[in-house]
Formats: C-alpha cells, structure tokens, sequence
C-alpha cells in the first residue's frame, strides 16, 4: 500500500510516499481501506520528533480517518464487514489501509461525505470529553474559546451551541473574527488588536465566563483565569505557548477557580471506546439529523502531505483540513 512515511524529524518536507505492508488486524481490530484522513497538530509535532507515537500504535502519522471495513480481527462482529466508518486512530491514517479499534468506530450516516466524516473523531472526541466531560459545560453557561478558527475552535461552536451555550472565541485576524462569527460564535476577540482579558469583561458584564478551553497555556493560564466567573473551570488540551505557567493561587482560591487538562492519544483503549460510545448515544443522533458536520478548510491528495501540514502551520485554515487518499 501507499503510505506517507517521516524520513527523518523536520519540516514539512521530510513527509514521503512510500511503499509499506497493508497491515493485518489483530483481536478487536478492524482493517479500513482509507477514503480520507484528516490532519491534526499532533501530526505536526510527530512530524518534528516532538510527538511520538503510544508503544503499539503505527509510526505512520494520521489519527483519523474515513473508509470501508474491508477486515476484521478475533471478537469483531462480521456484521461490520463493508461498513462505511469514521475512525480514531493511535497512528496510521495517512495511507491506503489502516488498523482501527472496532469500539473506536463510528458508522457513517446515510448522506454524510466521507471527506465530512473524517474530519469528525479526533476533534468531535476531544471537545466533547474537555468541555462537557472535564469542563462540566451547562446549559445556559458561557464558554470562551481560543483559537476560534482551528478544528478543534469550530467543533467547539458548533457543539456548544446545540446545547445552548454562549461562545465567545479569540482569532488573530478580523478576517477570522467575521469566519467563526458566521459558524456560530456569538462574539469573537481579535487578540492582536485587543486585550481579550479586558474584552470578556466586557461582554459578560464583569461576570466573567464559566469554561475557557485554551490550546495556548503558558502566558495565557493566569489571563484565563482572569476571565473567569466565580466556580469557572479552565481547560488545558494543548500547550502551543509554553507547558510552564505562573499564576495566582491566592485568586483562584478565594474565586474557586478549577483548572484541569488532558490529552486523548495515549489514553487506554477502554477509556476511548468508552467516549465512543458516549459520542454515538449523545451527539450522533445529531449528525444523522444532519444538525452537526465539521467546517471543512481544504482536500490535499495524500501525495500533498506536506503541502497540507504547511497549510496548517501557516495558520490560514479555517476548520479542518483533510486528505484524499487515491486507489486503484
């Protein structure tokens, strides 16, 4: 099979086609012949030696994707055998066929492209543990967002607001601002030409927000808990500013402030087909009604790897940005 390779840590350059063994599953395991795959930061820092895989998981980078079952391990129903899914993978996506956990599967709806539903799990999965799991998102509350325009950014709207939250977002440019007002933001922040701390304030009447999902950490984990209400949580999923962070313990104390964080990749098995689960009871109905898709950015054919990563790091993209995987 055609898979794209890391030749050796670095730049978008060093991601290479190459020929690998399709691969065979083992118990639990699905093998899906990849229509789409999408792309993720984590992609990038593996790219760069700064990500590696879980032991077990393929050194192939891609950690979602969209395709047939075309295989099945020991303990997989054969009833999945021709399902059209959409997959969370530990590795792997960025080829003709990948393994999958069959509990990590989520049949594709009727009506669903396939370049939409590879563009769900890994960002459907993380905003949905991180805000309403860890960050006890609630009717009626208000969530600020960081990075409005990202993957995980949009999905963030888009799904706090079928549950009736207010978003409000922060972008770099008022291009961007305009971008994630129009998927469902109700107010957006540009962060270069405003202080966002002094903004929320603003917006919220003082009272400050309920939920910050923040991808940035360093510098921004005391200004994140400045924007928070009384009992507010802050979520940390990523640490793209720096993993170290000074803050004000005596503040938080006396607001009762939380502050929690995670990652999804190296979490056990059980614990992700656990939120799998959870996803197809409480948000599938959704994409089924056809009420929750991805915004989608760009389609690169595999070969294009590198071209996709460069989009990603040059940080015009708006939504996700997927791979179109050839065959035959």
């Amino acid at each position: 099979m055609i898979a794209i390779g890391i030749a050796e840590p670095g730049e978008a350059d060093v991601l290479r086609e190459e020929e690998r063994p399709v691969p065979r599953p083992g118990r639990d395991q699905v093998l899906i012949r990849t229509a789409y795959a999408g792309v993720n930061r984590p992609d990038i820092l593996q790219r760069k030696g700064l990500y590696p895989p879980p032991e077990g998981a393929s050194d192939i980078p891609g950690l979602e994707v969209a395709g047939k079952i075309v295989a099945i391990g020991d303990g997989v129903a054969s009833s999945l055998l021709g399902t059209q899914v959409c997959a969370l993978l530990g590795g792997g996506g960025y080829a003709q066929y990948c393994l999958a956990n069959a509990n990590h599967c989520l049949q594709v709806p009727d009506g669903l492209a396939p370049e939409l539903a590879a563009a769900f799990p890994e960002t459907l999965f993380t905003v949905w543990h991180n805000v309403f799991g860890r960050g006890w998102a609630r009717q009626g509350e208000t969530l600020l967002v960081h990075g409005g325009t990202s993957g995980i950014g949009t999905m963030a709207i888009k799904l706090a607001k079928l549950f009736d939250l207010t978003v409000i977002v922060t972008c770099g440019t008022d291009e961007k601002c305009a971008a994630a007002r129009a998927i469902g933001a109700d107010h957006a922040i540009n962060y270069k030409t405003a202080d966002f701390v002094e903004e929320v304030k603003r917006i919220t009447g003082g009272a400050g927000v309920n939920l910050v999902l923040d991808m940035v950490a360093g510098d921004y984990t005391q200004r994140n808990l400045d924007c928070l209400a009384e009992d507010g949580r802050l979520v940390t999923i990523a640490v793209l500013g720096g993993a170290k962070a000074t803050i004000n313990m005596a503040k938080l104390m006396v607001r009762r402030q939380t502050i929690t964080g995670s990652t999804l990749r190296s979490r056990p098995d059980s614990f992700k087909a656990l939120l799998a689960a959870e996803i197809e009871q409480n948000l599938w109905p959704f994409v089924e009604e056809g009420r929750l898709t991805p915004e989608l950015d760009r389609i690169f054919p595999l070969g294009e790897a590198a071209a996709a990563h460069r989009r990603m790091e040059g940080g015009e993209h708006i939504g996700k940005i997927v791979l179109q995987v050839p065959h035959g």
